[in-house]
């Protein structure tokens, strides 16, 4: 896959969580992957995740949580991807989400939540079936 027709991956830890080893060993994976991947940091807005994200021409968008904010974060980000008819980026997240709301997430458009055990490359197979790249 050449440059031009990378897959591009905005990777974020919105709010206040601080443990961000498990982010980095995913970006790690998607980059070594192939795929053209933007880390934003620890600390992050919904409005800097979504400002990243079409700044970068991202074609999805990977959430880590582990607060246990996800319900409100992963929301967030859904409406402000929908206000800036950005609703073609891909969402998708992990962390320590609860089995029980990720129905929920994915009735509010969250294409795929990675609970703690998925391994990389299921998290790599899945963003190259789901993800389309940009050209």
């Amino acid at each position: 896959m050449d440059a031009v027709s990378r897959i591009r991956v905005v990777i974020a830890k919105p709010g206040l969580d601080g443990h961000d080893r498990g982010v980095k060993i995913v970006a790690r994976a998607l980059r070594d992957a192939g795929m053209e991947v933007v880390y934003t940091g620890l600390h992050q807005t919904p409005e800097q995740v979504v400002r990243t994200a079409i700044q970068e021409d991202a074609a999805a968008v990977g959430l880590s949580i582990l607060s246990g904010a996800h319900m409100t974060l992963f929301a967030k980000v859904i409406e402000l991807l929908k206000e800036q008819d950005a609703e073609d980026i891909v969402v998708f997240g992990g962390g320590i989400i609860p089995e029980a709301d990720i129905p929920e997430l994915e009735a509010m458009g969250v294409a795929r939540i990675f609970t703690p055990g998925a391994t990389t490359q299921e998290i790599v197979d899945w963003v190259r079936g789901a993800v389309p790249a940009r050209v």
